[in-house]
């Protein structure tokens, strides 16, 4: 995949809100693996955009809105050449300036309802946070517990989940209790979760995901492989 590298925190707004074509995405992620720079943007993306994956529901983008948008814009950038305008394709979005512009407006807009819509609703604070680490020391998600049967997972990584397995998070409220479920992600997509009533969370608690067989764990422990795990901290 060819890109400038001052387009490169464009391009990873993109492929993290899902606007960039099936082989485009496929190129992006190959780029990935051999490209740090590429990586760190797509990382500071996700981190921006955290609230529309919790909070909001997958939905495709239907082309009549992109049509719709792309009327109601004003021309930029001046004219061009009648050469280069008869050798562009009427449909590419890579090339117009308008496509950096909605996606901006978008994004802007979503986040702003989604953020409208948490200080509405949300009505306590995490009691504690967990960065959850991989065995290479890299960060892979974080948990927030809020310590009334509720509590949240945001992914910062890209998981390839099998169809017949699920990734499982799990606490450990005292050696006692053992290990215990606080429920299964869908896919590998952030999530809220609700909890199975537990000691009120504390300092240096242990919080871990696992790859586990589809519905989950069958002896109520984990069993599968550690994707990643951290200990909590209280919020200040």
């Amino acid at each position: 995949m060819k890109y400038a590298r001052q387009d490169i925190a464009e391009i990873a707004d993109e492929y993290v809100l899902g606007l960039l074509e099936p082989g485009e995405q496929a190129e992006m992620e190959a780029e990935m693996e051999s490209d740090p720079d590429l990586r760190a943007a797509v990382a500071m993306s996700r981190e921006r955009f955290l609230p529309l994956d919790v909070g909001a529901e997958p939905a495709g983008i239907d082309k009549a809105l992109w049509e719709r948008i792309e009327a109601a814009l004003p021309v930029l950038g001046g004219s061009v050449d009648e050469k280069s305008a008869r050798g562009r394709p009427s449909n590419d979005n890579r090339q117009t300036a308008w496509r950096h512009a909605a996606l901006s407006a978008i994004a802007a807009s979503l986040l702003l309802a989604v953020g409208l819509g948490v200080s509405l609703t949300r009505s306590v604070e995490p009691l504690v946070i967990a960065v959850l680490l991989n065995d290479r020391g890299e960060v892979q998600a974080v948990v927030e517990d809020f310590g009334n049967e509720n509590a949240s997972v945001r992914l910062l990584t890209d998981y390839q989940v099998p169809s017949d397995k699920t990734i499982q998070v799990w606490t450990l409220p005292s050696r006692d209790m053992g290990p215990m479920s606080l429920g299964l992600l869908e896919g590998a997509r952030s999530a809220s979760l609700k909890a199975p009533e537990l000691p009120q969370p504390k300092d240096a608690q242990l919080y871990e995901l696992t790859l586990e067989q589809a519905g989950g764990s069958p002896t109520g422990r984990p069993t599968g492989p550690i994707l990643a795990k951290g200990f909590a901290k209280l919020t200040r």
